[in-house]
């Protein structure tokens, strides 16, 4: 599958290790993962130097183009708010995990919207697992 994953850049890179495990995860699971290197220490000073309409017009077409936004949302990120509220208009299944110790918005917890998915983790691994179930059932429809 190609898999759009959302991170927070600027709001804090707290969970920074997650990230990084989780888009290994994807990738050695076979799925395509565009956005990939959000994952890295080094995406801070990268994406200091990209214009925001630059930033903008890639990401919406990663969107466009994916099966699926997987968003890691233990820290809050307007960008990654804004990610998926777009995916979600385009009737793309948006998966959201966060660490079970962290108070997630409102906005996203109570959206009915039947192509999100949102759930809770203690551990990397049951984040990964979950994350496996999620894609199988989105792979069925």
């Amino acid at each position: 599958m190609n898999i759009y994953f959302a991170c927070s850049i600027t709001g804090g890179r707290k969970d920074e290790k997650n990230y990084k495990e989780i888009v290994q995860a994807l990738i050695t699971d076979g799925h395509h993962v565009p956005t990939a290197d959000l994952a890295d220490s080094e995406v801070i000073a990268l994406e200091k130097i990209i214009d925001p309409l630059e930033v903008y017009c890639r990401d919406t077409n990663w969107i466009q183009g994916c099966d699926v936004l997987i968003a890691e949302i233990s820290t809050p990120s307007h960008g990654v708010g804004y990610e998926i509220g777009y995916a979600l208009t385009l009737g793309k299944p948006v998966i959201c995990l966060h660490r079970s110790d962290v108070t997630v918005s409102k906005m996203i917890l109570g959206n009915q919207d039947g192509n999100l998915s949102i759930f809770s983790y203690r551990t990397i691994e049951d984040a990964l697992g979950n994350l496996r179930s999620h894609l199988d059932e989105i792979k069925k429809l």
